[in-house]
């Protein structure tokens, strides 16, 4: 049984599970979105004192911001205690690409320690600017199209949402075009 755990669970089993969570989430009046949780906290900190935007009854939030508490909790335990190896499968190809801009630690994580590795001082300031104009740009982003990435993907998707459709479109070609035209000129 440890065994099953500590090996990447299959789509035939995660998206079931994933189906199931929407479907009581539908069935219960309520709509996943991680990026409103962010306003939920503003408001629960008083920020509708300052913005309209986040004057609004958070209490009626509280079940949201307790299944992200469980997403960190969980994503803790299964990162500590139910993987038996932290190494990725890469195409032989993207390897190449990722060898050509300077990261070599393709297989040890999902961030490679030449972009977020803070002990080496070249890097804290990369790093910094990295992190500051990418969260700022989804987090403009998340406004602008009305949910973030998970909302419009796992919740609009399965409602038939045309809005999410197309903005599931754009979260993919704006990826894309990260990946292959911004990337390489930072590198």
């Amino acid at each position: 049984m440890m065994e099953f755990l500590l090996e990447p669970w299959p789509w035939y089993v995660a998206g079931p599970l994933i189906s199931l969570v929407m479907f009581a989430l539908i069935i219960g009046g309520k709509t996943f979105g991680v990026s409103s949780n962010l306003r939920t906290i503003c408001s629960a900190c008083g920020a509708g004192k300052i913005s309209g935007f986040f004057d609004f009854n958070w209490k009626a939030q509280t079940w949201n911001l307790i299944f992200i508490l469980g997403t960190l909790i969980g994503g803790y335990i299964a990162q500590n205690h139910l993987s038996n190896d932290n190494s990725i499968a890469l195409a032989s190809d993207t390897v190449t690409e990722l060898k050509n801009i300077g990261i070599t630690t393709e297989n040890q994580g999902y961030v490679p320690s030449e972009l977020f590795d803070l002990s080496n001082n070249e890097n804290v300031l990369l790093a910094v600017l990295l992190l500051s104009i990418g969260g700022f740009l989804v987090g403009f982003g998340t406004r602008y199209a009305g949910g973030c990435t998970s909302g419009h993907a796992i919740t609009g998707l399965s409602q038939l949402q045309v809005g999410s459709l197309i903005a599931v479109i754009g979260f993919f070609i704006g990826g894309l075009f990260i990946t292959h035209f911004i990337l390489p000129l930072i590198f």
